[in-house]
C-alpha cells in the first residue's frame, strides 16, 4: 500500500476501493484493512465516517508545521554525528559529497535526490539514535506523500550543494555546533525554496 501511495498509483485525496485493491493484491480485505490502520497511523490515509477511507493530502500549512520539526531533529542527528564519526566515517561521507557535486554539475536532479538521501541517512546512521531516527522516518514518510521537488527552483540545485558541502566541512572538523546549524539552515531553506516554487506557480506539490 505504501508503494501504490509513494509511486502516484494512489494520488493524494484519492479514495481507497478495499474491494479492488485486495482483488489486486490477490489478498482478503481483512489484512487489507489492518495495513489501512497502520497507514492512518502514520498520517499517510484517513477514515471519514460513512465514506471511507482517503488517501491523505499534505497543505502548505502542514509543511510550514513540519519543517521546523525535522530541521531541530536532524540537526541533532548532525550534531551527535560530528561527535562520533571516526575517519573512516568522514572518508566515506566524502565519497557521497564527491557524488553529490557530481550530479550537481551535471544537472541530474533524480540522482542528486539519490546521493542527497544517501547523505542524510549516512548522518542520521551516525547519530546512533533510535528515537531520533524513527521520529524522522515518519515525517519523512509526510513528506514523500507530497512529493516534493524542491531543487526546481531557480539556483536550489548550487545553493542545496553549497548547505550540504557546509555540513560536511562542520562534520570533517568535528564541530558539533557547527554542523546542527548548518544542517538547520539546509531544511530550512528548503521550505523557502518550496514556498517561492508555490508563489511562482511552479511548485512540485501533488
Amino acid at each position: 500500500m505504501r508503494d501504490l501511495i509513494f509511486s502516484g498509483e494512489l494520488l493524494p485525496g484519492a479514495f481507497v476501493d478495499e474491494v479492488a485493491i485486495a482483488q489486486q493484491l490477490e489478498i482478503s480485505r481483512t489484512p487489507l484493512r489492518e495495513a489501512l490502520k497502520v497507514l492512518a497511523a502514520e498520517g499517510l490515509v484517513r477514515h471519514e465516517q460513512r465514506r471511507g477511507c482517503f488517501v491523505n493530502q499534505v497543505t502548505e500549512q502542514d509543511l510550514d508545521e513540519i519543517f521546523p520539526v525535522i530541521a531541530l531533529l536532524e540537526g541533532r542527528c548532525a550534531f551527535e554525528a560530528a561527535r562520533n564519526a571516526t575517519e573512516a566515517d568522514i572518508a566515506a561521507l566524502e565519497t557521497l559529497h564527491e557524488r553529490l557535486n557530481k550530479h550537481a554539475r551535471a544537472g541530474r536532479i533524480t540522482s542528486y535526490y539519490e546521493a542527497n538521501f544517501a547523505i542524510h541517512e549516512a548522518i542520521i546512521t551516525l547519530a546512533n539514535n533510535r528515537w531520533l531516527a524513527q521520529v524522522i522516518a515518519d515525517l519523512r514518510k509526510i513528506l514523500k506523500l507530497a512529493r516534493l521537488q524542491q531543487l526546481h527552483a531557480p539556483g536550489r540545485l548550487q545553493q542545496s550543494l553549497s548547505e550540504h558541502m557546509a555540513v560536511f566541512a562542520a562534520l570533517k572538523a568535528r564541530d558539533p555546533e557547527g554542523a546542527e546549524a548548518a544542517m538547520k539552515t539546509h531544511l530550512t531553506r528548503q521550505r523557502e525554496a518550496l514556498r517561492e516554487l508555490a508563489r511562482s506557480g511552479r511548485s512540485k506539490l501533488a
